[in-house]
């Protein structure tokens, strides 16, 4: 978990995250760092807008506590096609693959 942690820290620091800024994090932290998470992490994270993900999962927990309205949103967006579904569980994937 602590490399997710670093990894939103270096983002709203606006630093690039990659293995040197990763590793210099984690062990001003303490930490000592894996080479192979830290790579794992890197790799995972390329190409990633990380504040577009934290928007998404926000949109994500917040629908199913607005009731009525928010099924509702859920209908429309599976109107609009599958792909755009397939894109959001991609990423929601991806991001749970950080946790796991």
């Amino acid at each position: 978990m602590e490399y997710v942690y670093t990894a939103m820290l270096l983002n709203a620091a606006k630093q690039p995250i990659n293995e040197e800024n990763v590793k210099k994090v984690l062990a001003v932290a303490g930490i000592t760092p894996s080479d192979t998470k830290i790579k794992a992490l890197v790799t995972s994270l390329e190409g990633v807008n990380i504040d577009e993900e934290k928007k998404k999962a926000v949109f994500a927990a917040a629908a199913p506590a607005s009731g009525a309205a928010g099924e509702t949103k859920v209908e429309e967006t599976k109107e609009e096609g599958p792909s755009e579904e397939q894109k959001e569980a991609a990423a929601a994937e991806g991001l749970s693959a950080l946790f796991g």
